[in-house]
């Protein structure tokens, strides 16, 4: 029987699929345990760790978390009609939603930084030096 490759873009959907799965299984997790974590945060280090491990090969996902990416703004229409819709909560709360925000952003900026620079020492680490000529 001869294996014929999986097209493009039922690939990613597929790959769409685990990583909503992966997501799913973190969020169910958390309510289960009651951890005061967030699912899908929980869901990304478990991601993290199948890569980093190597039991999850990157090209196993790649496809699906491009697309989810690529399409991103899509995902934050909701927000902008919540902005919309609760204009009296954000005139009393904004500074504070704002700071929130801000500070969330930078968090996650600064551990995605961390994060590249750890796994880019690793990979130097990895390759050995090239002898001088």
């Amino acid at each position: 029987m001869q294996h014929r490759p999986v097209p493009s873009f039922a690939a990613r959907i597929l790959q769409v699929l685990a990583l909503v799965a992966a997501w799913w299984a973190a969020d169910t997790a958390v309510r289960w345990t009651g951890l005061p974590i967030p699912g899908g945060v929980v869901g990304l280090f478990a991601v993290l760790a199948l890569l980093l491990s190597g039991r999850l090969p990157l090209h196993r996902i790649d496809q699906g978390a491009q697309w989810l990416l690529a399409d991103m703004l899509v995902f934050f229409i909701p927000a902008v009609v919540a902005m919309v819709r609760y204009q009296d909560l954000l005139r009393s709360e904004g500074l504070k939603l704002a700071a929130v925000i801000v500070l969330g952003n930078a968090c996650v900026m600064l551990t995605t930084a961390m994060t590249v620079e750890w796994i880019a020492r690793r990979r130097r680490a990895r390759v050995p030096a090239k002898a001088a000529s």
